[in-house]
């Protein structure tokens, strides 16, 4: 398949619709040949956001280098990475927010989870925590709040403490704070039903 590196060529934006932090969100300039997603992520922790998944691979996975700034910065400054931590958890929300509303308010995306190999770690460490947690399957929904919930909710119930280690770093980083506020931004829901294709 040809690869598309959508910030190639620089940014774009699309709007946020009532942000309190981002006005605006940076994605890609090749963002606009696209009218729908198959979102494919690799469900683990994560040092800054505690977990990632769906909502991190539509905010900070589809943002430019300059929207990755704008996010973690809380909407402060598109050139570096400080800001504080509840801001930074509410601009993914936002951010991933603005991506489902500019594709036919989430009509026009189908999130994957794949949970497997899960470190503490994100894979854009370079040197990454070794694996804690057994593989616990593949979840799919049109919905990436309650995608990323169900998620989190298998890791805290996994058996013999396998998910301590994740578990620990969600709490440290106040993870559960981006489905909250996810949900109160009307980008889904945290309520789902699980239905095996087993």
């Amino acid at each position: 398949a040809k690869v598309d590196i959508m910030d190639a060529s620089g940014s774009m934006t699309i709007p946020v619709k009532d942000g309190t932090h981002l006005k605006r969100n940076y994605v890609g300039k090749n963002y606009k040949n696209y009218d729908s997603f198959l979102v494919l992520s690799h469900f683990k922790g994560h040092g800054m956001a505690g977990f990632g998944g769906a909502i991190k691979n539509i905010s900070i996975g589809i943002a430019s280098s300059k929207g990755k700034s704008y996010i973690h910065s809380g909407g402060t400054s598109t050139d570096g990475f400080d800001g504080e931590q509840d801001d930074f958890l509410e601009s993914m929300a936002e951010a991933g927010k603005a991506v489902s509303d500019s594709l036919g308010n989430g009509k026009n995306i189908v999130y994957v989870n794949v949970m497997n190999n899960l470190s503490v770690d994100c894979d854009c460490n370079g040197y990454p925590a070794k694996p804690k947690m057994k593989d616990v399957g593949i979840l799919a929904s049109d919905d990436p709040v309650a995608l990323d919930q169900a998620c989190v909710d298998l890791v805290y119930k996994q058996k013999n403490g396998d998910g301590a280690s994740l578990v620990k770093r969600i709490e440290s980083r106040n993870g559960l704070h981006t489905l909250e506020y996810a949900e109160e931004i009307g980008l889904g829901k945290r309520d789902y039903e699980i239905v095996s294709i087993d």
